[in-house]
């Protein structure tokens, strides 16, 4: 038997450590063999034999050079034992290479925690939504620098340039300074740690800002242990006027208006407040690290059809002419097919689907183009809609069409453009589809099903609470001062709301402690939680400057989470690198979903899980992908425009954009799933093989006793199917999943995936590899591809001879088939239906002694049956 091999074909490959994953496409064949083997039995050696974790295919020569081969695997045997240690040593080695998990005891599980949530108060009824029971409590010395009066001039030059340094043992904040203004207002937050605060005195000192050293103005001195303390829903602290002080404690001209409190991080000055981790931050930089909520762009789908143009004028009037209309907005381009009328009145009646988001600031460009040569356009005429004129629609009635007339501009002599209106025009009807969801995300974990018009919007179910306590243990993303370090935080998805946590600087165990909610309109929706290492802590963007790292992600499904209770675990953050999986640390959430009506929430399972267009009129499978592919550019331009932005890769990252491109990984994982989905079958099977075998003979004459009460009572035979599946459910609630999912390492294939399978997953599109390799990845979809190709052929073959029973093509056949229909007609009518159901249940239950093993004479039968596989080439 000849080996299927590339030692010869890509030596290159084989130096690489690639070649092997050629031989050994993991999953599909299996399963596939074991699937279809009942149909039919000469599908296993189709398929090929797997050796040594190889696959081969099978040689028709293989009987006659087997006595050949039988002593040349004799001196092979021999030679075995002399190398078994060399062998033992590069199987190690090769194994480094393949084996993407370098930790394979690495803990990838969930756990559960039990931090002090709320002081140790975790309230479950009805409560106000800016409660934070579902973090650690932090206790801040807040001091607020609102605006100063009568600031002295500097000496020499009359001008005054003040900023405040807040000064709290060794940590300092400073304000912004102004030019010339002795009455400037800064109204700006400075937060403190309580748990880093050593001194016990806080000096709010204000300057003057100078080419050399600082003058110093004045201050005013806070004894910490005085700081009132003010706790959420109290207004805010009023702030007072303050007269400054000289070092020496007397009173100097000039006053301050400050307030200071201790407070935690419920305060509403919480989000915008300067704190500690921003003194390793200069300019723009302290921006980036701060906490902000964003909000997705409301995003349309824009129908344009395009139905007729009149009245054009090509130059080349002796050709007809091919004749189509292109379409931009933003940066979207779609064109119509050539129109068949070769005329200058052509037709096309076709739909081209755009997203646009709100604010409309772009406008749908049209033009009418003739194709005159291969790569060669001309402009036959073109129009400009405003998106703020479409008519919008909540539902398939028709809009009404209206005529644009086109115009085209051209060049006259002396070289200036002047516009020519023609009478030209085109019939369009363009509207704004708001009864369609405008998916933005994957739809296996989307989350948010509501339709774009508000109109259609069903009432919130509830509310969703999310606690984001803190990461342990997380790996140092980058190097800074010789030393790694990171700096972390997080990004929450729930519908249209973003929320961003503020960068814990230089910390691989950071703690935000800040807690967030949402709106719940559907149960059946995902939440999704990012970590990242922020890299832009320098201010403005550049160019191909860095981008933010991913650390991990995890996504919480809300249908499976207990309403009203208070889900506390660490989650691990997992990364799948080019070189294989990455424990990168644990974040730990604290999760509530509170229901506001029970009824409505399970109203909502008997719902359409999108709204009613994507039924009456649903989108074709590339449409869907087309308009998901510009939403989801959509948003991650207009979240990277906002300040702190919300990065590209990060928003992409969120929205797992890249997750409908090809992966063998992902394509054995879904193997495996659907293998698990019918492995309950194969169990009932073996389970009803076991009663017909008698392999326990007091369950056996239970079943035959259930057999004939069900016969004898047919009434009870439903009833007794869903009594069934009743006592199944109860049975298995004391299996009920007592944590969330969570992202599951096993069932991805991500620990036993090859890195030269990585490396393809993550090549770019189109690939950027070289030759060799991609000539291996070819041949080994070749080999996925002819396994899949010979599933299908025995799948329509199986069809082909269920057809041929009645089609005469084997004449033989039909005539015993007809014959056997006759004599089944004749039995049944005569025979009572309830004696023929026992007779054939006590058949099908047959005692051993009373079976052969040879297949029965009605699957002889269909296996003899045609089909077309004998006329294919």
């Amino acid at each position: 038997m000849q080996s299927l091999s590339t030692d010869n074909l890509y030596p290159n490959a084989k130096s690489q450590g690639l070649y092997k994953s050629l031989c050994r496409p993991r999953g599909f064949s299996r399963t596939f063999r074991v699937s279809l083997s009942a149909f039919s039995p000469n599908l296993v050696h189709v398929h090929g034999v797997r050796q040594h974790g190889r696959y081969t295919m099978p040689n028709p020569n293989q009987n006659q050079n087997q006595n050949q081969n039988q002593n040349r695997n004799r001196n092979q045997n021999q030679n075995q034992n002399q190398n078994q240690n060399q062998n033992q040593n590069q199987n190690q080695n090769q194994n480094q290479n393949h084996n993407p998990n370098p930790n394979p005891h690495e803990d990838f599980s969930l756990k559960e925690t039990s931090p002090n949530l709320g002081s140790g108060r975790v309230a479950v009824s009805d409560r106000v939504a800016t409660a934070f029971d579902l973090v650690e409590q932090m206790q801040y010395l807040y001091i607020r620098v609102v605006k100063a009066k009568e600031l002295p001039p500097k000496n020499g030059t009359g001008s005054c340039d003040p900023y405040v340094e807040v000064k709290v043992g060794n940590y300092r904040g400073m304000t912004k300074h102004f030019e010339d203004k002795p009455n400037p207002e800064w109204n700006q937050v400075f937060a403190f740690l309580k748990d880093r605060i050593q001194s016990l005195v806080v000096e709010v000192m204000v300057k003057d800002k100078d080419m050399g050293r600082d003058d110093f103005m004045g201050r005013v001195l806070f004894e910490i242990n005085e700081v009132p303390k003010r706790v959420p829903p109290d207004s805010p602290l009023a702030p007072q006027w303050y007269r400054l002080e000289n070092r020496r404690g007397d009173r100097v001209r000039g006053e301050l208006m400050l307030a200071v409190w201790m407070g935690t991080q419920a305060d509403e000055a919480y989000p915008e407040a300067w704190h500690l981790d921003a003194a390793a931050v200069t300019g723009d930089g302290v921006a980036n690290i701060q906490s902000k909520v964003y909000l997705s762009p409301k995003l349309w789908y824009l129908r344009v059809n395009v139905i007729e143009a009149q009245d054009l004028q090509p130059s080349d009037k002796n050709r007809p002419p091919d004749v189509f209309v292109k379409v931009v907005l933003g940066n979207e381009v779609l064109r119509t097919k050539i129109s068949q009328s070769k005329n200058m009145n052509p037709m096309w009646n076709e739909d081209l689907m755009f997203v646009a988001a709100e604010p409309f600031d772009e406008h749908l460009v049209l033009s009418v183009e003739d194709k005159v040569a291969p790569n060669k356009d001309e402009v036959l005429g073109k129009c400009v809609i405003p998106l703020q004129s479409v008519e919008r629609r909540l539902d398939y009635k028709p809009v009404n069409s209206r005529w644009y007339n086109l115009e085209k501009h051209v060049v006259a002599e002396g070289g200036q453009r002047r516009e020519v209106r023609f009478a030209s025009r085109v019939h369009l009807r363009v509207c704004l589809d708001g009864g369609y969801h405008v998916l933005d995300e994957s739809t296996q974990h989307s989350s948010d099903l509501r339709a774009t018009a508000k109109q259609l919007w069903r009432p919130s179910i509830g509310v969703l609470e999310l606690g984001i306590l803190n990461a342990q243990g997380l790996l140092a993303m980058k190097t800074k001062d010789g030393h790694g370090t990171t700096d972390a935080y997080c990004v929450a998805k729930y519908g249209q709301k973003w929320i961003r946590t503020r960068t814990i600087i230089d910390n691989l165990n950071p703690k935000w402690n800040e807690q967030y909610t949402w709106e719940v309109f559907d149960p059946c929706t995902v939440i999704t939680i990012g970590v990242f290492d922020n890299c832009h802590l320098q201010g403005v963007d550049k160019v191909g400057g860095p981008k933010d790292s991913r650390i991990g992600k995890v996504r919480i499904r809300l249908s499976t989470l207990d309403t009203d209770r208070v889900y506390t675990h660490s989650y691990p953050l997992i990364v799948l690198h080019p070189s294989g999986v990455k424990k990168m640390g644990e974040i730990q959430l604290a999760v509530r979903f509170a229901c506001s009506s029970l009824l409505n929430m399970l109203q909502m399972y008997s719902q359409p899980l999108l709204p009613k267009m994507h039924y009456i009129h649903p989108l074709s499978v590339p449409q869907l992908d087309s308009l998901r592919h510009q939403s989801s550019q959509i948003v991650s331009l207009r979240l990277s425009r906002a300040e702190p932005p919300l990065r590209k890769e990060v928003v992409e990252y969120m929205l797992d954009v890249g997750s409908h491109l090809w992966s063998l990984r992902r394509s054995n994982a879904n193997v495996t799933r659907i293998g698990a989905v019918l492995s309950g079958l194969n169990a009932v099977f073996r389970r009803f093989e076991q009663i017909c075998t008698w392999k326990n003979p007091f369950t056996t004459t239970l079943i035959h006793i259930l057999f004939l009460i069900l016969v004898i009572h047919p009434q009870m035979i439903l009833s007794t199917v869903f009594f069934y599946l009743l006592m199944i459910g109860i049975w298995n609630y004391r299996l009920k999943p007592r944590h969330p999912p969570h992202m599951d390492i096993k069932l991805s294939h991500a620990d036993t995936t090859r890195v030269d399978e990585l490396d393809e997953e993550f090549d770019t599109f189109p690939t950027s590899r070289q030759a060799d390799v991609v000539r291996m990845r070819y041949d080994r979809l070749r080999i996925i591809a002819s396994r899949i190709q010979t599933v299908l052929g025995d799948l329509a073959t199986q069809g082909e001879r269920l057809h041929n029973l009645l089609s005469w093509r084997d004449p033989r056949a039909t005539a015993l088939f007809l014959t056997f229909c006759l004599i089944a007609s004749i039995v049944l009518y005569i025979t009572p239906f309830r004696v023929l159901t026992v007779l054939m249940g006590f058949y099908v239950l047959r005692h051993p002694r009373l079976r052969h093993r040879l297949p029965s004479v009605t699957l002889n039968f269909f296996r003899r049956l045609p089909a077309k596989a004998d006329s294919l080439l």
